[in-house]
């Protein structure tokens, strides 16, 4: 197992991909350490890996809440326990599909003071406890936007771009003490819990939506959370030992360029018939 002996923190692990993320980590072999502000749901998933055969325990954190992190950290090395990966998976409250020139403020800003407060608190504590013991992990996530422009995507797309900027920061800092940051870019996952919800509320209309943005990517199709929670794994192991200060695309080639005019081709075509497409 690539992450046998290791011990993970999951902040907001009782959401659909802070969940599959912790789910995926303890297959590989970590302890999961599940936090989020509610017991119940936290439980939920703890009671799912353990009945996989993983190790799990949950606590109430605020991953908003620098009192509530460190207090949380501490309580953990005091009882002996390594923080070897840390993740950060909180839901950031973005208001989108709406013209920035038709945006108040507050539903601007909302998205970039969850997304940096937490990411600061919960990356900044651990890096802490990682300069201590000279080794750990810290992971993050962030979607398209960060790396092209994306209209209607409201504060998340400032999120996104100030997150990565901040991995790359703090990534310099530690990096001399052996801890690595790396960030996750994704697509949107079809099966996370806001999509499923999408669709069950406008199920035309996020088809157009969804197929739209698969013929974004060069792949055609959408990362699902389990995509997302492999390159997690991979990215906790020493087998990314030499990867940090970057943020990993998992978009299907979305930010390397927009390519809804590149169309599939059928098979046809694919064997000597020429694509015509207009300009």
């Amino acid at each position: 197992m690539l992450l046998q002996s290791k011990n993970a923190i999951i902040y907001g692990a009782g959401g659909s991909l802070g969940s599959a993320v912790a789910r995926t980590l303890a297959q590989a072999g970590a302890k999961v350490f599940l936090t989020g502000r509610t017991a119940d749901r936290l439980q939920n998933v703890a009671n799912e890996i353990i009945a996989a055969g993983g190790k799990a325990e949950i606590s109430t954190v605020d991953a908003l809440n620098e009192k509530s992190i460190r207090t949380y950290l501490d309580k953990l090395t005091s009882a002996g326990v390594t923080i070897d990966i840390s993740f950060c998976a909180i839901d950031f409250q973005s208001v989108q599909d709406i013209a920035l020139v038709d945006m108040n403020a507050d539903d601007y800003m909302r998205p970039i003071t969850i997304a940096l407060q937490s990411q600061f608190l919960t990356s900044t504590a651990a890096a802490r406890k990682m300069m201590q013991q000279q080794s750990g992990v810290i992971l993050s996530l962030t979607a398209t936007p960060g790396g092209i422009g994306y209209p209607y995507t409201g504060g998340f797309s400032s999120a996104c771009v100030a997150m990565e900027t901040f991995v790359t920061n703090l990534a310099s800092e530690v990096g001399a003490h052996n801890v690595r940051v790396v960030n996750i870019r994704s697509a949107g996952s079809p099966d996370s819990q806001v999509f499923k919800q999408a669709i069950e509320a406008v199920p035309q209309e996020m088809e157009h939506v969804l197929q739209s943005m698969k013929n974004d990517t060069m792949l055609k199709k959408l990362p699902m959370m389990t995509d997302i929670a492999q390159v997690a794994v991979f990215l906790s192991s020493d087998l990314a030992n030499m990867i940090t200060g970057v943020t990993i695309d998992v978009t299907g080639g979305t930010t390397a360029g927009l390519n809804y005019r590149a169309p599939k081709i059928k098979e046809s075509q694919a064997a000597g018939t020429p694509l015509v497409t207009s300009r």
